[in-house]
């Protein structure tokens, strides 16, 4: 009896020992994933992921080149905003906003400051950048926007060498505006243009490549290219216009039969 209830009371101890152990390990990181990402990437291939509508933010150093890449598809007029937040001390800086296709082909601004120097001691600098619309489709010598993967690229571009590797903090968001069937085009790209790694896969003892792409993609998959609200518009003129013969038969055609002339008039 007596081992019986030494054993137990080790048990016991054993347990309320372990219990501590196994509720720290289970208990939740304070820095828990609300989806916005915390972080960013030093070159294209470690660009972090972040979808259109989250502010994404980064603690970097100056001189530090900081990446992030999101999906845009066909319609969309896509809007980058960058807001760097700088240290109490420092001299006049210029920051660069930049962004990428997924060919990594550098997209024209259409408005907005792609390039601002913030004064002496100034608390922050805002960046902004507004790309063309993306086109389902384009010939291959031309520079448009495609559906796939873009890259955001912030850095300082002007700074004082004593400046180097201050810290710095930033925020990055991207929106889009949907333009709709005033921008579509007739063709569509295969695939868009997501990056992805090669692999090889084997089936029925013959070796076969594969493409595994991103996974960042819009909300609602990736456009097909041929719907657009064009397709409504052409066929709401194609009623209006058989109505407006319809109405312009009965008009000219008249009210009553012509009268009947009597013979050898």
């Amino acid at each position: 009896m007596r081992i019986t209830s030494t054993v137990g009371a080790a048990l016991l101890a054993l347990g309320l020992a372990a219990g501590p152990a196994a509720a720290d390990s289970a208990s939740p990181s304070p820095s828990a994933d609300d989806g916005a990402p915390t972080e960013a990437g030093t070159s294209f291939r470690t660009a972090t992921e972040i979808d259109q509508g989250v502010t994404a933010t980064a603690n970097g150093s100056a001189g530090d080149y900081l990446y992030w890449s999101f999906p845009a598809d066909t319609g969309q007029r896509p809007t980058v905003r960058a807001t760097v937040k700088l240290p109490e001390a420092h001299a006049a800086e210029t920051w660069q906003l930049d962004v990428y296709d997924g060919l990594r082909r550098r997209q024209a601004c259409q408005y907005g400051a792609q390039t601002r120097t913030a004064a002496q001691d100034a608390a922050s600098v805002e960046l902004a950048c507004t790309l063309r619309t993306v086109r389902a489709w384009s010939e291959p010598w031309a520079n448009d926007p495609l559906p796939g993967t873009y890259y955001v690229r912030l850095t300082v571009v002007g700074l004082r060498t004593a400046d180097l590797g201050l810290p710095v903090a930033a925020e990055v968001e991207v929106d889009s505006k949907d333009i709709g069937g005033s921008a579509a085009v007739d063709g569509s790209l295969a695939e868009p243009l997501v990056p992805g790694v090669a692999v090889s896969s084997e089936q029925d003892g013959r070796e076969e490549s594969s493409a595994v792409l991103s996974a960042i993609d819009p909300d609602d998959g990736w456009a097909s290219g041929w719907w657009s609200d064009r397709w409504v518009w052409t066929a709401v003129g194609g009623v209006l216009a058989a109505l407006a013969g319809v109405a312009g038969y009965s008009l000219t055609r008249g009210s009553g039969r012509p009268s009947r002339v009597p013979p050898g008039a």
